[in-house]
């Protein structure tokens, strides 16, 4: 930052110190010019004066930066700074002004002695006043609202994480609830299920401890993990509820938010009938660059209160992570197309 400020100053004296002495740099190439309005006026002369303003901005923007602090954006400039800014580089620039006087008279350093040139002095004090004053504030403004856009963006992206792991946690509490209610039932009724069903309870909550600080998951690993949570929901239901699964491999290393699967079927589970009058098929496949889950719309005799976990939560996730929306539609089948990732920053 700070070579970029001197970067600045230098760009900003270099011009200003060319544009001022504009007149005299246009005379050189016309005789006639140079001879009426700036009588002896030698390359030299037009030189050594370039180079003074250009010395004479660079001490001007120093002093500002060392009283004032125009480059720390911390520091508040307030109306009272720049009026003294004002006043204080005036006086110094027609301070600097005469002490080139008196060295080009002393020294005999090169200058140009013509009138008009003389005349103008105050003219260029003014203009040299306002460009440093002005360019000093312009950058501090500039700067702060660097840092103002910088904060709000580390703010959003600290939020924005915050959410994502609120929404995180609320999901593996509520599976692992669900599994050990099933657990429970099966305990009473069959020992050796229990035991099949706890080595597979296994590998589900391993992914999803393994996975706990993962933001997206290859497609691959989740369809994996989700045949072990199928397994688990078939103990449960046994004949009444199947899976026709048909999965690109080409999509395996696409990403998705972990879990995003078994939410869906646990929300096909969760909301509709199954039995052995009505069995419930659920179809997961890929489709394009989209993963689709859909199940006959079969709603359960009595209806079942949400948790507040569930698709919101999901659609909540796509877009905290990648921006994008799930598509969600109803008539004799509950679809549900969700985008699969190619690419993850």
């Amino acid at each position: 930052m700070k070579n970029r400020y001197t970067l600045f100053i230098l760009i900003v004296s270099i011009s200003v110190a060319t544009l001022i002495h504009f007149p005299e740099l246009v005379s050189l190439f016309d005789v006639f010019e140079s001879q009426t309005l700036f009588p002896g006026m030698r390359p030299a002369d037009v030189a050594s004066e370039v180079f003074f303003t250009f010395i004479s901005l660079v001490i001007l923007f120093e002093v500002n930066i060392l009283l004032f602090h125009f480059n720390q954006s911390a520091v508040k400039i307030t109306w009272q700074k720049m009026i003294l800014s004002l006043i204080l580089t005036w006086i110094l620039s027609s301070l600097l002004g005469k002490c080139f006087v008196f060295l080009h008279h002393t020294f005999d350093i090169p200058a140009i002695d013509a009138m008009v040139h003389h005349y103008l002095h105050p003219l260029r004090d003014f203009i040299i006043t306002c460009t440093v004053s002005g360019s000093c504030y312009i950058s501090y403004l500039i700067r702060r609202q660097q840092e103002v856009v910088i904060e709000n963006q580390q703010l959003q992206a600290e939020n924005i994480l915050n959410q994502y792991e609120a929404l995180k946690n609320q999901l593996n509490p509520h599976m692992l609830f669900n599994s050990l209610n099933t657990l429970r039932s099966l305990v009473r009724e069959d020992q050796d299920k229990a035991q099949e069903y706890i080595q597979e309870l296994s590998r589900v909550l391993r992914y999803t401890l393994q996975g706990n600080d993962s933001k997206s998951v290859f497609l691959k690993d989740e369809i994996e993990f989700v045949s072990a949570y199928i397994f688990l929901l078939k103990m449960r239901f046994e004949d009444n509820l199947s899976f026709d699964i048909g999965i690109d491999n080409k999509y395996g290393n696409y990403y998705l938010p972990p879990m995003a699967v078994q939410m869906l079927i646990e929300n096909a589970v969760k909301h509709n009938e199954i039995s052995d009058k009505r069995p419930l098929n659920i179809r997961i496949y890929t489709e394009g660059e989209e993963l689709i889950v859909t199940n006959p719309v079969q709603p359960k005799l009595t209806a079942t209160t949400g948790t507040g976990i569930g698709l919101a939560n999901l659609a909540k996730r796509y877009y905290l992570l990648y921006k994008r929306e799930i598509q969600i539609s109803e008539n004799e089948q509950f679809t549900i197309r969700i985008p699969l990732i190619s690419s993850v920053s």
